[in-house]
């Protein structure tokens, strides 16, 4: 039946061509189109089931961080073990079926794999998200929003039999109308897919994705009971000396995202060593929430409702750093025992949080000066954003459309630039190893373009000048395995190469005694420069096919300095390959 509907499909595409005489990037921009739809029908799907599970379960809906605070205690402590377990639960099973060519994440699907991504592994990872999530889990909604978005376009694409890279294509705007329909937030949404996913912002690729961003948004707007996640109030107007303290809030918002993503790496490490099987390693994460909510309950969930009570509610700076260190300390629980989920959604609270502190400090050292704190909140969590993803651009696009505010752009950008380098600087894990994997590939790009010919080096044996008998070029040829013999002048100059098969000939045919290497002198062999990068270097090699080849300090001063074998070429680049 399946197989069925996919005939139907792909020859309703092909005649919808034929008859309308579209190109298939128009094809394209029409697919990107479903995708947005589906992508938004999809997270609309997760958000829906989020709400009717803690209906079930919690007997209502709403916020997670009213739930707990009507739940008694032991109710707060409770729930979250018994999500963590239910979702290692699901978890573990998605592990079990996960003996396939198909990436389960999206981004490896898009970046590194065939864009197909698998139902089954997926639906349960999405089940485990929603369990931890529906229980009070520490974690962002917006990572299984999006994968399941992405899945709808994989499946769509699939049934097309649309090629490799046009089903990479349409994946990736089923993830850019994930992040958009989650975040109301379509450029910031398209820009992530460019940014983070894709590396580029070529307008073959960014066109379609936008085009599904842009249809999700709209498509989101028109259901029933849409609200954006965040009411932003209006941001003042900020004047050019305040920059530099908006300047001086990325100072410290760039080592704090640092210090955190490395908390959760730490914390996955610590998860790891307990020796428990993994759902009870999530039962152990959830109830580490739960101890913490017995006295903050506003840990539970997301925290949507907490960073709009910090942008609209003045907060005392103790409440705002038990926020902080609570939230901190159940996000690791959450994160580091292994459940799924999204960590955009905490980095926001995060950067709000620092934000509002670093402004109540400026309004009371400089009262006449600065802003209302909830601008340096609303500041603070596009920074944090862009430190935590490497990704400025997409941090600054996606604050910009929650405000639609033209007066947030600059202290914004200052801020997440300052706070961007500071993290790129010290080394900070990224929130998508995507981005890991792309800084490793330019690191080794780095180290191989660093490297040089004079580097690796070694002295020429096989050396002899113009005037060089046949005796003299014999005894060579007889004491060293080579096939050639390099010439140079008095002055050490490359001149050329004496080729063992010459010199055979000549000695078949009779050659005179008085025949010099000058006579049997060819520029077969062109030689490698010092400065000669090891790509260029290589191929090179691959053109020559032999396994040495002379090396000269420069085409303008060709002095030959000694010969680079391929052995050692070919150790040192796997060598710096490896190093990540």
């Amino acid at each position: 039946m399946q197989a069925g509907l996919a005939q139907r499909l792909l020859a309703w595409r092909l005649r919808l061509q034929q008859l309308l005489r579209i190109t298939d990037w128009q094809v394209t921009l029409l697919w990107a189109i479903a995708a947005g739809v589906l992508g938004a029908l999809a997270t609309e799907g997760f958000r829906l089931a989020l709400d009717g599970l803690d209906r079930l379960a919690l007997g209502r809906g709403g916020s997670l961080v009213a739930i707990a605070r009507s739940l008694p205690v032991w109710a707060r402590i409770l729930v979250p073990t018994a999500g963590g377990l239910a979702a290692g639960l699901l978890l573990a099973w998605a592990h079990r079926g996960a003996r396939q060519p198909e990436s389960a994440d999206y981004m490896e699907a898009i970046v590194v794999g065939d864009g197909r991504i698998p139902v089954a592994q997926t639906l349960a990872r999405s089940a485990s998200s929603l369990a931890s999530i529906a229980s009070g889990g520490s974690i962002g909604r917006e990572g299984p929003m999006v994968q399941l978005a992405a899945l709808g376009a994989s499946l769509l694409g699939r049934a097309l039999r649309l090629p490799t890279e046009r089903l990479r294509l349409l994946v990736a705007c089923g993830g850019a109308a994930g992040i958009t329909a989650a975040y109301n937030a379509p450029i910031a949404g398209a820009f992530f897919i460019a940014e983070i996913v894709l590396g580029s912002i070529a307008m073959e690729s960014l066109g379609p994705i936008m085009v599904a961003a842009v249809v999700a948004n709209i498509v989101m707007r028109a259901l029933p009971g849409y609200a954006p996640a965040y009411e932003m109030p209006a941001f003042p107007v900020v004047t050019g000396p305040e920059v530099l303290l908006f300047a001086l809030l990325g100072l410290l918002v760039g080592p704090a995202a640092a210090l955190t993503f490395r908390g959760l790496h730490a914390a996955r490490a610590a998860f790891a060593r307990v020796p428990l099987a993994l759902p009870w390693r999530l039962a152990l994460g959830g109830l580490v929430v739960g101890l913490i909510s017995a006295a903050v309950p506003e840990v539970w969930g997301n925290g949507y409702s907490v960073v709009n009570g910090m942008l609209h509610q003045p907060m005392a700076w103790l409440l705002l750093v038990a926020l902080l260190a609570a939230k901190a300390a159940a996000t690791l629980a959450t994160v580091g025992s292994g459940a799924v989920g999204g960590m955009f959604t905490p980095a926001l609270f995060f950067g709000c949080a620092i934000g509002t502190l670093f402004g109540q400090a400026a309004q009371a050292l400089w009262p006449g000066a600065a802003s209302a704190p909830f601008a340096y909140g609303i500041v603070g969590m596009g920074a944090f954003l862009a430190a935590a993803t490497q990704a400025p651009l997409m941090a600054v696009l996606m604050i910009f459309e929650m405000t639609l505010s033209y007066e947030v752009m600059l202290p914004l950008m200052a801020t997440s630039v300052v706070a961007y380098f500071i993290a790129r600087s010290m080394r900070a894990p990224s929130m998508f190893g995507i981005t890991a994997m792309r800084r490793a590939q330019e690191d080794q790009r780095l180290r191989l373009r660093a490297q040089h010919m004079r580097d690796l080096v070694q002295p020429a044996e096989t050396v002899v000048g113009p005037d060089a008998g046949v005796q003299a070029m014999s005894r060579l040829f007889l004491q060293y395995p080579v096939k050639y013999l390099y010439v140079v002048d008095a002055a050490q100059r490359y001149l050329g190469v004496v080729p063992l098969k010459a010199l055979g000939a000549q000695a078949a045919g009779g050659a005179a005694p008085a025949l010099r290497a000058a006579d049997l002198l060819t520029q077969e062999i062109a030689p490698l420069t010092a400065d000669m990068a090891l790509g260029p270097a290589l191929q090179r090699f691959l053109d020559h096919r032999g396994e040495r080849l002379p090396v000269v300090e420069s085409a303008a001063h060709p002095v030959l300095i000694g010969v680079v074998y391929k052995s050692a070429l070919l150790d040192t680049y796997v060598r710096l390959s490896d190093q990540r």
